[in-house]
């Protein structure tokens, strides 16, 4: 993962923002990064970030800017953030985004596949609300007709018929790349 984000800060620098699952591991992927690419600046979301921290977060997205900020998927920086022009070019998606594995929720599926039939349970319980998720963190990037960006969708999960058909058609697919790159979206 830290090689991909790397190879597309190298092929067009810009600023960046890298979603992932959790506060752990996004620790994990600051570490990787720091460790194999200490040259990419980086900036990072943190647990409980006050309203200055988010503050400070998003000016370091300045147009024409560098840099990868890393943040939690359908956290703080995945929706209702407009970072126009070149203040953002590209997002990384690590994630489906599914909720969690819970009693809430998978009582939830279970009700849902009694009165859907089996299986559409995980589907409006898991896979619905993960890849709104995915969709809104690429709308960072991708905000009007004119906008152009790329965004890249690392988990290996984007690749299955099923995800794949759920996401917005005008996506431009590109499956070459190992980690399941979606390329320009317009």
């Amino acid at each position: 993962m830290a090689d991909l984000v790397a190879r597309q800060y190298a092929d067009r620098p810009g600023n960046y923002l890298c979603f992932v699952s959790s506060f752990d591991y996004l620790q994990r992927v600051a570490a990787a990064l720091r460790r194999l690419h200490p040259q990419l600046p980086l900036w990072q979301q943190t647990p409980a970030m006050d309203e200055a921290g988010r503050s400070a977060f998003l000016q370091r997205f300045v147009e024409g800017g560098r840099g990868i900020g890393l943040a939690v998927l359908g956290g703080a920086f995945a929706e209702g953030v407009d970072l126009p022009g070149t203040r953002l070019i590209g997002a990384f998606v690590a994630t489906l985004g599914l909720p969690q594995v819970n009693p809430v929720n998978q009582a939830m599926q279970q009700a849902m596949d009694a009165y859907m039939g089996h299986g559409r349970g995980y589907d409006y319980t898991y896979l619905y609300p993960g890849l709104r998720k995915v969709v809104q963190a690429a709308g960072r990037v991708i905000r009007t007709e004119d906008d152009r960006g790329v965004v890249v969708l690392m988990d290996d999960r984007f690749r299955r018929a099923e995800v794949r058909d759920l996401l917005p058609r005008w996506w431009q697919l590109d499956s070459r790349d190992a980690q399941g790159r979606a390329g320009n979206a317009r």
